[in-house]
């Protein structure tokens, strides 16, 4: 019996040290930010079908993922929770820091936003598939980034 009451404390403990900013800042600087199990599955099944492109692509605003620079096509690999994709049900779902979390979304779809613009105006195409897609489809994702790339040669 002992044993059960010290893990519930440690439990708690944990949880409390969850919230801690320090914590918090590490567990976000963890978050990957580019080679996601997504974007690697993706970039994988492009190059078996054909398709060179670069990663990460520095020279254009919003670094896409994966960039087709002669054709001009950038690829977001977009995570649904971080992108805002279906914000209406998951902005019910939060609950600790509330307001933060969606003020940070709200700041990333605007960026999302003034990202396509901006790459719109430079003459790019500009293409999101997100996680879910991704994940589900991959086949389906990759025919949509063929279509666009030979359609602009």
């Amino acid at each position: 019996m002992q044993r059960n009451s010290s893990k519930q404390k440690s439990k708690k403990i944990d949880l409390d040290r969850r919230r801690d900013p320090e914590i918090v800042s590490y567990t976000m600087s963890r978050v990957k930010s580019k080679d996601s199990k997504m974007e690697i599955m993706l970039r994988k099944e492009l190059w078996a079908a054909g398709l060179k492109y670069r990663k990460h692509y520095k020279k254009v605003v919003g670094k896409p993922d994966i960039a087709f620079v002669g054709k001009k096509v950038a690829v977001f690999c977009d995570s649904s929770f971080w992108h805002g994709l279906d914000f209406e049900i998951q902005k019910k779902k939060l609950g600790h820091n509330r307001e933060y979390w969606l003020n940070k979304i709200e700041r990333n779809m605007a960026r999302d936003k003034y990202v396509n613009e901006k790459l719109a105006e430079e003459g790019w195409l500009v293409i999101r598939c997100s996680d879910k897609e991704i994940l589900s489809d991959v086949a389906k994702c990759v025919e949509r980034i063929r279509k666009a790339v030979e359609a602009r040669s």
